[in-house]
């Protein structure tokens, strides 16, 4: 089996993670790098040693390309990943997966007449803090999930993104831009959402860039700043989740989960690793006063790598016949409850989720992403 050539469209911001990591795994082959900007795809190749640049067309005309990594903003999506599975090509996106059901359910059926696979962001599911913690609550060491907590809180990516528009346009806000994160590791570790009810809102309507070059200049704001959301799953679970880019408080990744027999903080779900501890109930008074709770603490295993590991899980799938793990399903399961929730705050309703997904599996054992398989 020989390695998955792999390119890309997109060489912004993110591309350079991307682009780092897949040029380090010897069963990916990173051959073509496309961007609506001809000159800003050569400079990336160049940078990472790729030999082929031009247009996104570029890239999927490559008969080299076997599967498509597509990094542009959300609202070409759908637009750029159906372009691929028309070339016959698989797909990873960045999330979220699209921004409507309708283009985004027709992506994915075109996918499956085609042939080809859909893999969606975010692929930190795949780290090792998080695949560690899921084993962990699999074994039980916090009985039976009963209820979540999640919580991402900042002033906002105006103050440090040189572009921050396109993040407070439709399509983004931090429940687009951030929620793909925390609601795919719930779904992951819980199983589908079946409802939400959600109240959001907008402070400012206009907002600063403030650095880069175009640092001073004003954008509107279209979509709640803050979101505040909660959920209920098929499995009878429930939990809250606060989205916002308007706290002072900066709090990053705050995933609890709280069993029958114990809670575990889980590492941020942006992150590809990270603390993972829990603790049991009290059970020992002295002097009429509760015991001092200790926090046991749970050591990660596996490689640290970064973005790129979910494309490089779909090259290994494709190879052994197995479903990979980030999945177009998961994507959309994802994207609707995110949408469910903008539609419940801005009617006040509580909503069904429609869309369920199928049980979301681990990494095979023994996971490396530096050992080669296909090479």
């Amino acid at each position: 089996m020989s390695r998955l050539g792999v390119g890309v469209i997109g060489a912004g911001v993110i591309s350079q993670t991307y682009l780092e990591n897949l040029t380090s795994f010897p069963d990916v082959e990173v051959v073509a790098v496309g961007d609506m900007i001809p000159e800003r795809a050569r400079a990336k190749a160049e940078e990472h040693g790729v030999g082929s640049w031009g247009t996104a067309d570029a890239v999927l005309d490559d008969p080299n390309v076997d599967l498509v990594v597509n990094l542009t903003i959300p609202q070409v999506h759908v637009e750029v990943s159906r372009a691929a599975v028309a070339a016959g090509k698989h797909v990873w996106t960045e999330k979220p997966l699209g921004l409507d059901r309708e283009s985004t359910r027709a992506l994915l059926a075109a996918a499956d007449a085609a042939g080809v696979r859909i893999g969606s962001a975010p692929d930190t599911i795949l780290g090792p803090g998080f695949q560690t913690a899921k084993r962990a609550i699999a074994e039980g060491v916090i009985g039976t999930p009963l209820f979540v907590q999640t919580a991402f809180q900042t002033q906002g990516p105006d103050l440090w993104h040189p572009e921050p528009a396109f993040l407070f346009a439709q399509g983004a806000g931090p429940l687009l831009d951030m929620g793909p994160y925390y609601f795919s590791a719930l779904v992951s570790l819980l199983g589908p959402i079946a409802g939400v009810a959600a109240r959001g809102s907008r402070p400012r309507t206009e907002r600063s860039i403030h650095t880069g070059p175009r640092a001073g200049e004003t954008f509107p704001v279209e979509v709640p700043s803050t979101v505040q959301v909660l959920s209920t799953f098929e499995g009878g679970q429930h939990g809250t989740h606060l989205l916002s880019f308007d706290s002072a408080l900066e709090r990053h990744g705050i995933i609890e989960i709280h069993g029958s027999e114990g809670t575990m903080v889980l590492p941020d779900p942006n992150r590809f690793e990270g603390r993972i501890a829990y603790v049991k109930p009290l059970g020992v008074f002295r002097d009429g006063m509760k015991t001092e709770q200790e926090w046991i603490e749970i050591e990660q295993e596996g490689t640290v790598v970064g973005r790129g590991l979910g494309v490089l899980d779909m090259a290994r799938a494709l190879a052994a016949g197995r479903p990979h793990v980030a999945t177009g399903e998961l994507g959309y399961h994802v994207l609707d409850v995110m949408l469910s929730a903008e539609e419940s705050a801005s009617t006040g309703q509580y909503l069904e989720i429609e869309s369920t997904v199928a049980p979301v599996p681990l990494l095979p054992a023994g996971f490396d992403p530096f050992a080669a398989e296909l090479a």
